[in-house]
């Protein structure tokens, strides 16, 4: 009888640890950046859930001799966004605060990075 106890204690243990959210290795929720597409018009673009730790090098804008970089950056994730103006986290950078972050459109940026 102990044994039958222990085996279905030790199940629902295994069962809860595959339930449970590993650790966090993405920022929750939405970040959100403007661009201005090839026929010329702003697009809005939203990295939703993005990978933390990571340089996240924004394709729309990453090549400086063919477009304008992104402005306008909302950060409504659970970490702190820090936005660079070079692609691969290189040039200046700027953090936006986690959930609130934001900045205008004179804030312009070609990557960013989770924290």
């Amino acid at each position: 009888m102990r044994f039958r106890r222990a085996s279905v204690a030790a199940i629902g243990a295994f069962t809860l640890l595959l339930a449970v959210p590993q650790s966090a290795s993405a920022a929750v929720g939405e970040f959100q950046y403007t661009y201005i597409g090839v026929d010329g018009k702003p697009h809005i673009r939203i990295l939703l859930d993005p990978e933390s730790r990571e340089c996240i090098t924004l394709p729309e804008v990453a090549d400086p001799n063919a477009s304008e970089p992104a402005y306008s950056p909302r950060n409504r994730t659970t970490s702190t966004a820090t936005v660079f103006t070079d692609a691969d986290c290189e040039g200046d950078f700027f953090a936006l605060r986690p959930l609130v972050g934001r900045g205008s459109e004179n804030l312009k940026l070609r990557s960013v990075a989770f924290s």
